[in-house]
């Protein structure tokens, strides 16, 4: 009996060994792994901004003045990013990406109501649904990492898709200058969301 307890309370011990060296070389593969996928992402929003271009008719229309307040502030004091605690960074992170998703949602569910009259193409669509399935995965995965810095963190339900009655007021043209706007900010937000993996990596020691 003693020396099945002994056995039983080395088995714990070892036990608790393996998971303490194991869960910093899983989450430095699980930021790694973010990282890759950011930048595959990235990738994707740039070509789909040269389709949505081609779309638009006019590739000299941009002016970087406008913004939507909607969207994330790009903005970031460097300090302050520095000392950003991993739970802050992906906290955040998990809800500026959760709005990018929504906000091309709302605006590929205009460009559909728009098809027939405007004849969007349906490959544009589809890359658009494409850029999302990204951002979903990136939000499963930024959750996993949040549930091991939090064991009792649960993701909460994601709100709906807001509609904003001053935008369906707009014109066909400015509709489609706020798409751009948003394919534009979300390709700088995942250069910064890509630094933000790097540094997350970096700073989990195995």
């Amino acid at each position: 009996m003693a020396s099945w307890s002994v056995s039983f309370l080395l088995c714990c011990v070892l036990s608790c060994a393996v998971s303490a060296h194991s869960s910093p070389f899983v989450l430095k593969n699980k930021y790694n792994n973010s990282f890759r996928l950011t930048r595959s992402t990235r990738n994707h929003v740039q070509r789909l901004m040269q389709e949505y271009e081609q779309q638009m008719g006019n590739i000299h229309f941009e002016d970087r003045s406008h913004h939507l307040r909607d969207l994330p502030s790009l903005s970031t004091d460097f300090n302050d990013w520095l000392q950003l605690s991993d739970w802050d960074r992906l906290h955040g992170a998990l809800g500026d990406i959760q709005t990018y998703w929504s906000m091309l949602e709302w605006k590929r569910k205009q460009l559909e109501k728009e098809q027939k009259v405007l004849r969007t193409a349906t490959s544009l669509l589809q890359s658009i649904k494409h850029v999302q399935m990204d951002l979903r995965d990136l939000m499963s995965k930024v959750s996993s990492q949040m549930r091991i810095v939090r064991s009792s963190w649960v993701r909460p339900t994601p709100a709906t898709v807001r509609q904003n009655p001053q935008r369906s007021s707009r014109t066909v043209w400015q509709s489609r200058v706020e798409g751009y706007i948003i394919l534009r900010d979300l390709d700088l937000y995942l250069t910064k969301l890509a630094r933000d993996f790097l540094l997350l990596a970096s700073k989990t020691h195995l």
